[in-house]
């Protein structure tokens, strides 16, 4: 292997620094770019500093780098435009566009690849919204197009929802309003894909929210009929972008199917159990996709693993406290209410085991 392979990323977060840390042991150097001179991932590579409008940066940037990647889905598609005109980036900026605005993204999954989702209407005016309330039956999600994340940006529609209120305090704006979908449980698939097509899966994902924001991750998902469904799903998307690196998608699970929810083109939270759950953990493999590497193996080093996310602030026994097979990861990010500060991974060789485990561990945090 080469040593002189630099990975750029544009995003300095949490992601970024795993992407990193997994990267490092390949003999891979890293360079991220952020517009925040305090982005976590700074810890751990060369932190350039500089808007996402700045071009001067990003040729700057680009000229340092082999490939380049990204840490979140909301990067400028200018930016990443701009930069593959000067260097290899992936997954393709293209695929950000669809990403990054909820409509183009159901659009996406229904009508170009015929999948389930759950009904939505477009809303750029105040008779747009009222007319798609009523066709949920006031039953739904409105939700900003684009920029929202972790539940941000979301307003909840019900039969007590005071719609001009509503409007005149988001103060206009293009929306998307989703029918409510009522699941049993909410799943994701991560993925792997090369340029040459090759797909290889993660073990399914069952995950835990609270206000929008992801808090647990189980794995694998209890089976059930819908799961090989699951996977079919998540590789139409990947080979109809033609794409390149780490995809996770998120699906609802009801009696009657699965409705996909959204994608998100690159490592994602809900895998984040494969660090130390999986032979090949999801950030190792996406740079192996995006380098034309042989991708790793998915399996589980173990049979059974879980996910627990630290958001608003670090406990504070994660460092006087060393169970086994209890891992922590700690961001360095300062504390601040609803943000991901770091998470903590378990690994069990079966499903007692590991619920005997995560409940210690949440004896141990008081909760």
């Amino acid at each position: 292997m080469n040593n002189f392979h630099v990975i750029g990323i544009l995003g300095g977060g949490q992601l970024a620094q795993m992407l990193a840390l997994d990267g490092f042991p390949l003999g891979f150097r890293f360079v991220f770019f952020d517009p925040t001179a305090d982005a976590c991932a700074g810890l751990v590579g060369d932190l350039m500093v500089a808007d996402y409008d700045d071009e001067g940066a990003l040729e700057k940037f680009a000229k340092q780098c082999d490939f380049v990647t990204y840490d979140f889905e909301n990067v400028p598609v200018k930016a990443a435009e701009f930069v593959a005109q000067n260097t290899s980036i992936f997954p393709h900026p293209n695929v950000l566009e669809i990403a990054q605005d909820r409509l183009k993204e159901k659009v996406l999954f229904r009508e170009q690849l015929n999948l389930p989702v759950g009904d939505f209407y477009s809303v750029d005016s105040y008779s747009e919204l009222v007319f798609a309330v009523k066709s949920c039956d006031n039953d739904g999600f409105l939700k900003t197009r684009r920029m929202g994340y972790d539940g941000k940006g979301q307003h909840r529609i019900t039969n007590e929802t005071d719609l001009k209120k509503l409007w005149e305090e988001i103060d206009g704006g293009s929306f998307i309003l989703e029918q409510a979908v009522h699941f049993n449980r909410e799943v994701s698939v991560i993925l792997a894909r090369n340029a040459s097509g090759d797909i290889l899966c993660y073990e399914l994902c069952e995950n835990k929210h609270k206000q929008g924001m992801l808090t647990t991750t189980l794995v694998p998902a209890t089976p059930s009929k819908h799961s090989d469904t699951a996977f079919d799903y998540a590789k139409k998307i990947a080979n109809e972008l033609s794409y390149v690196g780490v995809l996770a998608v998120e699906m609802f699970e009801t009696n009657d199917g699965l409705f996909i929810n959204e994608m998100a083109p690159r490592v994602h939270n809900s895998g984040h159990w494969s660090i130390e759950g999986a032979v090949t953990s999801q950030f190792e493999n996406h740079l192996r996709a995006g380098m034309g590497l042989p991708l790793g193996s998915t399996e589980m080093s173990k049979g059974y693993s879980a996910m627990i996310n630290w958001i608003g602030e670090i406990p504070s026994v994660s460092l006087t406290s060393k169970e086994k097979d209890v891992y922590w990861h700690i961001y360095g990010k300062q504390n601040r209410k609803g943000r991901k500060v770091g998470h903590s991974t378990v690994v069990a060789d079966n499903a007692q085991e590991l619920h005997t485990k995560v409940v210690k561990l949440a004896k141990l945090l008081g909760a």
